[in-house]
């Protein structure tokens, strides 16, 4: 009995041992696999996941009712992923493709996963530079900031050359660009025509704040007549030093009822920017921009007149000048008379100058 009853201990020991032995390495093997698929979770989620090359950053632009599928494309195209599928799979477990949002996004190097999803899914987009100066048209400058954000040009100028919508902002079509003043603005690039247009509104009004409201008052004009005049000055010269000067002398007319016979207004009217002289044929042409045969100012501005053009109007020098012509120096700057006689030969000194050049036309 003894002798069974022992050998039946050894039997329950060494089953016990290899039990324990089993278990040993069952968890060593359940470590092991919890540590690799661990490292695993760690490499996908924390793990660098965007190589950049020699940049710090760079730009992504996710267009509004983008869905996954496009999104995965403009990363791939920039090849700025480096695991593709770490990267969908923790999107996907994110819910990213159900929360994807437009707009620009500054991508850092070296971001992970984690970081560069939760990055594109809070919608803490990058605001764009947004730059315009001036331009000789609408659509010149509707195209150029088409280029900046995300409506296209034609969703602009269509709202631009809507009556009733530009009426709102106390425009019409033929003036409604004075409603751009030209400088660098911080926006969303995925903005909507709309909210652009409305934020151009916001600008404007800033700019004619109440000191420049009150200037307008003083050289008894409106906001769109000295844009309007300011634009002529912008394309008369390029000289800031001399805009205020030039801008006496078309004030002088005005005052005196005269016509403006401004040259740039004709280049507008014809519409021909590649004109470098002003023929006499230029000016019978039929518009209400040529002011060789309108008094007054034109309709609306020629071209997006800039903030220093603007404030020589505002700003005007009070002097007695009423003509003034290129130098024949060909500088860029004007010689400036009170008589027609002298405007006459200051005149003829410059139309010599451009026969040298041989410039006809």
């Amino acid at each position: 009995m003894d002798y069974y009853y022992s050998k039946y201990r050894n039997n329950t020991k060494k089953k016990k041992s290899k039990f324990r032995k089993f278990l040993l390495v069952f968890l060593l093997i359940a470590l092991v696999v919890c540590c690799i698929i661990g490292y695993r979770l760690f490499v996908t989620i924390y793990k660098s996941n965007v190589w950049l090359a020699d940049q710090d950053t760079v730009s992504v632009y996710i267009p509004t009712n983008s869905n996954f599928e496009e999104v995965k494309k403009i990363l791939y195209s920039q090849g700025i992923i480096i695991e593709r599928g770490t990267f969908e799979w923790l999107a996907e477990k994110k819910s990213y493709p159900n929360s994807i949002k437009s707009g620009k996004y500054l991508v850092r190097n070296g971001m992970s996963n984690d970081e560069l999803i939760n990055l594109l899914r809070s919608g803490d987009q990058e605001p764009v530079r947004l730059i315009f100066n001036s331009e000789r048209n609408l659509n010149r400058l509707v195209r150029t900031i088409a280029k900046q954000i995300e409506p296209d040009s034609a969703d602009l100028i269509n709202l631009l050359n809507d009556s009733v919508y530009v009426a709102k902002f106390g425009f019409s079509p033929d003036n409604v660009s004075i409603l751009f003043v030209p400088n660098t603005y911080h926006i969303f690039w995925d903005v909507t025509a709309e909210q652009f247009l409305e934020r151009m509104n916001s600008e404007y009004e800033r700019f004619w704040n109440g000191d420049r409201k009150n200037l307008c008052d003083s050289v008894n004009m409106t906001i769109p007549e000295v844009v309007t005049l300011a634009s002529i000055v912008e394309k008369e010269t390029s000289k800031t030093d001399e805009k205020a000067k030039i801008a006496g002398v078309y004030i002088n007319r005005l005052k005196r009822n005269w016509y403006l016979q401004a040259d740039p207004t004709l280049i507008f009217a014809h519409s021909d920017y590649n004109i470098k002289r002003v023929l006499n044929k230029h000016k019978n042409i039929d518009s209400p921009y040529n002011t060789y045969t309108n008094k007054g100012l034109p309709p609306g501005p020629i071209c997006l007149p800039s903030i220093s053009s603007i404030d020589a109007v505002l700003n005007y020098d009070k002097h007695k000048y009423l003509y003034f012509c290129a130098k024949d120096d060909l500088s860029g700057y004007h010689s400036f008379s009170k008589t027609n006689a002298q405007h006459n030969q200051n005149a003829r000194k410059y139309r010599k100058a451009l026969d040298n050049l041989n410039i006809r036309k």
